[in-house]
């Protein structure tokens, strides 16, 4: 009987859990639906909490070194304390919403190099290992990302690699402690110009916050720099405007600008710089800081093991 109990307290014979999502794709400010399927192991065993939430790779500074963790980044309870007896089967339903920041991971049905997101379930088993499961996920854009990413591909723009980096932007609302760059090299028309092109977006209920950095090339007795440009724009524009033209425009306005030297001007980057706040011309100045606590406070460091792919630490 005490042999049997360390087996039980190790994981072996105790239950077991899948989740099945009834769709795991998915869109800025909508839902995950799925369930929870429970079933008892050996012995009966109390359930302290079952919980869901998103989980996804973050590139962390720290010092002078760079690191890429696993990040819980929204988490929900789908159930409370209940006893799960031998062999006995629970299916619990669940609808996770889905927060607007959260940043997209496939186009056009592509997943971006780059980016991984999973759904985590998470079972606390009194006096015993916790039980998890982990299911990928597919963010797919809203229409205005998705107008805003055809007009670089139409201007002819190559993209490059997509990932996200820990810290706040400076000047714009966000909720989650990280946000993504795309990044492109530089279209034909504007290679002689600039290097590359970083594209953020900041979503919210009403619209987005566009963020573009711009790596200038350097002259014969200028060093090269990074501009920046911010555009607000409205979910309900999405139709209703030339997007190649207004890209084209964003673009031109931000490689116009003077620069700063040195750093990168995101937070978690080095140094720190002025940042364009488009439409308006408005400069803001950065001082950019490292993003607070994480949700639940925890690296899901083995989170993207098997399907996913081992992620170095």
């Amino acid at each position: 009987m005490v042999f049997k109990k360390m087996l039980s307290a190790l994981g072996v014979g105790g239950p077991s859990v899948d989740t099945v999502l009834a769709n795991p794709n998915t869109r800025p400010g909508l839902s995950l639906d799925g369930q929870v399927n429970l079933r008892g192991g050996d012995a009966a065993a109390s359930i302290e909490q079952i919980s869901v939430s998103l989980v996804t790779r973050v590139e962390i500074e720290g010092g002078d070194t760079e690191y890429a963790g696993i990040m819980e980044f929204h988490r929900m309870p789908v159930s409370g304390p209940l006893q799960l007896a031998p062999a006995q089967e629970l299916a619990i339903p669940f609808q996770l919403p889905v927060p607007w920041e959260t940043p997209i991971t496939d186009v056009y049905g592509q997943r971006l190099h780059g980016m991984m997101m999973g759904l985590r379930t998470e079972v606390a088993v009194a006096r015993a290992v916790d039980k998890s499961d982990l299911d990928q996920v597919a963010v797919h854009p809203l229409p205005v990302h998705e107008r805003i990413l055809e007009a670089f591909s139409q201007l002819g723009f190559r993209f490059h690699s997509a990932d996200l980096e820990r810290g706040h932007i400076y000047g714009v609302q966000q909720t989650l402690p990280f946000y993504q760059e795309i990044e492109y090299f530089a279209a034909p028309q504007y290679a002689q110009t600039i290097n590359q092109v970083e594209l953020t977006f900041v979503t919210n209920q009403r619209g987005v916050d566009v963020i573009l950095e711009c790596d200038k090339r350097g002259g014969p007795f200028t060093p090269g720099q990074d501009t920046f440009g911010r555009y607000t724009v409205a979910h309900a524009d999405a139709d209703r405007l030339d997007w190649t033209q207004v890209v084209d425009s964003w673009l031109r306005e931000t490689v116009s600008r003077y620069g700063s030297h040195g750093g990168r001007g995101f937070a978690g980057h080095h140094g720190g710089h002025g940042r364009g706040h488009g439409m308006g011309g408005m400069a803001a100045g950065a001082a950019l800081g490292v993003a607070g606590g994480l949700v639940a406070g925890e690296m899901i460091e083995d989170a993207f093991e098997g399907d996913f792919g081992d992620v170095e630490e």
